[in-house]
């Protein structure tokens, strides 16, 4: 009679050392799986390579081999079963022996590995398991040499990034550090059987009235069984279940589901996850069982011609549904991926209100569980690849296994081959001919990684995911990447590129903006955190060497400066205050790239931006980068104006300057009008009735100058932005010249209620005479569950502040206006919480 499949983790009892190092001696790890830098750093060999400048001291680190061994007890394999050890990722050119035999040399990351070992297995007493990690960095550049007729080009690390299968900013990007890190990664299993479930897929078609769906479980099996039994169930009540014959290896079982619970992204609907569980019969004996959790939708990437605009659309459709997307760019939450807990992940995409790796279950469950949609890339980032045939061989694989350990979850809308590889072919000048269909000449151009996204990998998914969009790349639309009308676009040309005044993001609008961001200095206490002596370093000051160690964008002092200057009056001391400008002025940048965006989603046939994802929601060091929440996930400003932006009832203004001159010729006789565009974002499900109210105060004196519903009773349709109103500047005396000096809000009232509201002022900041206030009040109530807010004078992004890590606000950085009591939401508070604020021109 056959055994049940057993699975023993191989976690236990690992010691490293250098490997070529005459006086290394074994060390235990500090956990299990693992890195060599958490090793190194667990027993006080290497300093913490996130403070100060010690990444430069760690770097020897990765042009060194290193070794790990365990021992583990042997099985008895039963007649017929064999013993199986499965390495789900060793990083990265592994060498393994067990009882000193090599069994496997490994050279891909990303590629997990099963091995037979039944007769290399001591079944009575100990085994011992060793595994050897050559340089990644020496070993890429020994590939370079080896292919010297390829065109290396990167954007970030160096040429030797682009011939190992290795985490891409392990070399180092312009948002992380350098560290070359080795080791067993993910877990090492062993297992006997006699016959598995190999895989589990499930193919969902959901109708299109949404009133049922079709759910065909695919069962891979190796060994004997000769039966599946599948059953689908809900909240852990079973729904069905069927039993299926094994052929050639497989089973299949079909479920249809009438009026099912379906999967939606958050706001739109909950997110209900169904459970299949494929149990392995033999002899009508459990041997394996296998279970995935799935979500029941309907999602499709619509791209279709427009109405009164070139191009064509790029929107998700969710259960019929259009979404217009507003989410954030994703990288490795932590340079050493092992120590990243499940609730980290959790607690980060919670955050999200979108790297480097094909990222672990959990931030994908996470994701599934609260509704966030995920875009996928495939490994390949910033770099012109090359294609010898054992690269392309381990890439497919690669590509299969990742696929196929992704497939099942419900947040993954879209797969992408690259990220900005087709723009570093066209800043290069390489060869892409966009109407030119044979594959095989491609490896022959300078360009040969195009072979990899438009045949390996759409292949690979058109096999394993037919139903799944896969993208060639991100940004991609056909011939040109920079094309605002078709496909989705990366909008560097603020901050990067052209550096544009970030007001002027309504004239950089792409059919989707996939990538775009400004950079803001952390929280002080995230910098404090890296220096080597904390608040009493002599180097905590904006412009210090360690301080600019801790940002490794290119230029980022002169852009940063630039968009600085350009905005609003500033001073690098203290450097409190200095912070808050910088994430003042990154706020600023994203939310009018996000309200200028959304403005843009008009409508069935009118969808002229379908999402715009920010780079980058998180760190993976403490630093200063285009993150809106920093390695320790404490949110930066900007984090809280891209939620307000992106509240499914939102209401935005753009001040618009008009010249009218009497004639061709006069630079005298010019008529100048300024007014304000009025829109509201709905974004529900449903038509709402509102009240727009408009009001306008004298920054110079605080004094109220115009108080009006300027639209009663205005129908905004749902899922879409509606123009409400335009009208010029309201101030006290025509012709006066005080439209620069006049802040104008604009408020949505539902039955008395405000549902939406914003304030826009002149800029550039820097030109206004702002007052301070006087009677500033910023009030945790006796409950410690609010903070009241209120001023005389208009403020102008106001930050609330507090010493205890555990005070946390619901909302921040918010312009204040005579009359108004602003409330904010707050944990962790009471009534004797501190609370303190910081606003624009406190210090001038």
């Amino acid at each position: 009679m056959a055994s049940p499949r057993t699975v023993t983790p191989i976690d236990q009892n690992w010691q490293f050392k250098q490997a070529t190092h005459e006086d290394s001696a074994y060390l235990s790890v500090s956990q299990f799986p693992t890195n060599v830098h958490l090793d190194l750093l667990h027993h006080k060999k290497i300093p913490d390579p996130f403070v100060g400048k010690n990444e430069l001291d760690v770097q020897w680190i990765g042009e060194v081999a290193w070794v790990y061994r365990t021992t583990f007890a042997g099985q008895q394999v039963p007649e017929g079963a064999q013993a199986v050890l499965a390495f789900d990722g060793l990083d990265t050119f592994a060498t393994v022996r067990l009882n000193g035999k090599t069994i496997l040399e490994s050279d891909n990351m990303f590629l997990p590995e099963r091995v037979n070992v039944t007769d290399n297995l001591v079944k009575n007493g100990d085994n011992e398991l060793e595994i050897t990690f050559d340089s990644a960095y020496l070993r890429g550049w020994k590939l370079v040499e080896e292919h010297p007729d390829h065109k290396y080009i990167c954007w970030n690390g160096d040429d030797s990034r682009l011939a190992v299968r290795k985490a891409q900013y392990h070399w180092g990007w312009d948002w992380g550090p350098a560290l070359m890190t080795c080791g067993p990664w993910r877990p090492i299993n062993l297992e006997v059987y006699e016959s598995r479930l190999s895989d589990l897929h499930n193919q969902i078609t959901v109708d299109e009235s949404l009133k049922s769906a079709k759910v065909v479980a695919h069962a891979a099996i190796e060994g004997t069984a000769s039966k599946v039994q599948v059953s689908i169930s809900l909240d852990g009540n079973v729904i069905a279940s069927e039993t299926a014959d094994v052929q050639d290896g497989k089973a299949e079982v079909s479920f249809e589901i009438e009026n099912p619970e379906l999967w939606y992204p958050v706001r739109y609907g909950g997110q209900p996850l169904y459970t299949v569980k494929a149990t392995l019969l033999s002899e009508d004996k459990e041997v394996d069982s296998v279970s995935k959790k799935i979500g029941l939708r309907k999602l499709e990437l619509v791209q279709r011609p427009l109405k009164e605009q070139p191009g064509t659309s790029f929107f998700f459709q969710v259960n019929n549904i259009p979404v217009f997307c507003g989410g954030s760019d994703w990288i490795p939450a932590d340079n050493f991926i092992p120590r990243i807990s499940k609730q980290r992940y959790y607690d980060w995409v919670k955050l999200y209100g979108g790297g480097g790796i094909y990222e672990e279950e959990a931030f994908y469950d996470a994701c599934d569980e609260l509704g966030i949609l995920v875009w996928q890339d495939f490994m390949f980032g910033c770099g012109n690849y090359p294609c010898w045939p054992e690269l392309l061989k381990s890439i497919d694989l690669e590509a299969r296994a990742n696929v196929k350990l992704l497939r099942h979850h419900p947040s993954i809308a879209i797969w992408a081959g690259n990220n900005e590889d087709y723009q570093v072919a066209e800043s290069d000048g390489l060869t892409y001919d966009f109407d030119n269909k044979d594959s095989e000449s491609w490896l022959k151009t300078d360009f040969p990684a195009r072979y990899i996204y438009e045949k390996v990998l759409a292949d690979v998914c058109k096999d394993l995911i037919p139903e799944t969009t896969y993208h060639y790349g991100s940004p991609w639309g056909g011939n040109r990447t920079t094309d605002p009308t078709i496909g989705d676009i990366h909008q560097w040309n603020v901050w990067h590129g052209t550096q544009e005044r970030y007001q002027d993001f309504d004239k950089l609008v792409g059919r989707f903006v996939s990538e775009f961001g400004m950079e803001a200095f952390p929280n002080i206490k995230t910098i404090e955190s890296y220096l080597p002596l904390g608040k009493d370093d002599p180097d905590r000051y904006p412009q210090s060497s360690t301080v600019d160690f801790h940002n490794k964008a290119t230029g980022h002092e002169r852009r940063i400066a630039l968009y600085l200057v350009e905005n609003m009056r500033y001073a690098p001391d203290p450097i409190e205050h200095f912070i808050y400008c910088t994430q003042l002025m990154q706020a600023e940048c994203l939310a009018s790239a996000y309200r200028l965006w959304k403005r843009e989603w008009r409508g069935p046939e009118k969808e002229y931006c379908g999402g715009a994802l920010v780079w980058q929601i998180n760190d993976c060091w403490p630093v200063t980068s285009w993150a809106i929440c920093d390695y320790y996930l404490r949110p930066k400003h900007a984090y809280f104006t891209v939620k307000r932006e992106m509240a499914p009832i939102s209401i935005g203004i753009k001040r618009v300057e008009h010249k009218h001159p009497k004639d061709k010729y006069t630079r005298v006789h010019i008529e100048t009008k300024i007014q304000v565009e009025i829109w509201g974002s709905n974004l529900m499900l449903g038509d709402l009735t509102a009240d727009c109210v408009v009001k306008a105060w004298d920054v110079a004196s605080g004094k109220e100058v115009f108080s009006q519903t300027v639209s009663p009773s205005i129908l905004l349709p749902k899922n879409r932005s509606t123009e409400i109103a335009t009208l010029d500047v309201p101030v006290e005396t025509p012709n006066s010249g005080f439209e620069g000096r006049t802040v104008v809000a604009a408020y949505l009232y539902q039955d008395g209620k405000q549902i939406a509201r914003y304030v826009n002022w002149p800029e550039p900041l820097k030109y206004l005479h702002l007052q301070k206030p006087k009677a500033l009040r910023a009030d945790v109530t006796e409950d410690g569950k609010t903070v009241e807010i209120s001023a005389e004078v208009p403020v102008k992004g106001l930050s609330l502040e507090c010493d205890d890590d555990e005070v946390k606000f619901n909302d921040n950085l918010i312009d204040i206006v005579p009359g108004e009591v602003v409330r904010v939401g707050v944990t962790g508070a009471n009534g004797k919480t501190v609370i303190t604020t910081q606003y624009l021109g406190m210090l001038s």
